[in-house]
């Protein structure tokens, strides 16, 4: 990771509005005074029903960081590439502004820089170093840092799969699920509507990584090719040694491996055509 004269600094990986410190992911911060300290409750109502605050992760294990931050109005369309920021909020509470938070959120391998970290201060002429004004939101300024940073995503031991794997059964334990946004971040098409939540409709898919959506293989049986459902034995060292020590790779190994970002491809698109006049033609 990028060094200071205080250690390391990891880069963001998620941003999101969250209630209170309940309603807030154990590995998000949440952001409740701004830097000249005032509140920083985003809240204007008198008495407040619900409040909401920013908060940010800066957790690696999903293998994604944040590139950019932008601040958008409900007559913009969000920003190839961008989506929303996820809400963790209480029940029947929603974020109504005018303007949105949006990042774009890429694979940690795909970029050198990333925002390190993000600030909020009340409307004023207060300036921080080393940070660069992202916009005006609902009474407060918010500001991000960007710098350079070294990936440090934890590699997947690799596993055996013995020759009892046809015993399993598909009716595992169920396993602790992680905590999910009210509204997970999301790429609606055209046009912002006056509230959040119209934008997403019932999908549940984010685009970091952090909560897995259903896929094509959900409730499809496993079982072995008949060629390998064979006792091991001393006859065949050969192919019980390739049985014992065949890997299986997770979703993150096989986006590590074959992920492409298309930037190239993107650059080409971005690039303008020379004008040819007609006397050269002609020629």
């Amino acid at each position: 990771m990028a060094t200071t004269d205080h250690g390391p600094v990891r880069p963001l990986t998620a941003v999101a509005w969250t209630s209170n410190i309940s309603t807030c992911p154990k590995d998000f911060t949440l952001i409740n005074i701004t830097e000249n300290g005032a509140n920083a409750n985003f809240t204007r109502s008198f008495p407040p029903r619900y409040s909401y605050y920013l908060c940010y992760s800066k957790a690696i294990s999903g293998g994604m960081v944040v590139s950019d931050i932008q601040l958008i109005t409900d007559k913009d369309a969000i920003p190839h590439g961008y989506c929303l920021i996820a809400e963790y909020l209480e029940p029947k509470a929603t974020v109504w502004k005018k303007k949105h938070i949006c990042v774009r959120v890429v694979p940690v391998g795909s970029v050198d820089t990333a925002v390190l970290d993000i600030k909020l201060t009340t409307k004023s002429k207060m300036m921080l170093q080393h940070y660069t004004y992202v916009g005006d939101i609902h009474g407060y300024v918010l500001w991000c840092r960007k710098g350079h940073f070294t990936s440090c995503t934890p590699q997947a031991k690799p596993r055996s799969v013995s020759l009892d794997i046809r015993r399993l059964s598909l009716e595992l334990p169920s396993t602790p699920q992680p905590l999910k946004p009210s509204n997970p971040p999301q790429v609606p098409q055209g046009k912002l509507s006056h509230r959040r939540h119209s934008l997403h409709g019932t999908a549940s898919k984010p685009v970091d990584g952090s909560i897995q959506g259903i896929t094509a293989l959900d409730g499809v049986p496993f079982s072995l090719h008949p060629k390998f459902n064979i006792k091991p034995n001393a006859t065949n060292p050969q192919l019980n040694y390739q049985l014992n020590n065949i890997r299986i790779k997770s979703l993150q190994d096989i986006e590590n491996e074959y992920n492409y970002t298309f930037s190239v491809e993107e650059f080409a698109a971005k690039r303008t055509r020379p004008l040819v006049s007609r006397s050269s033609s002609a020629q």
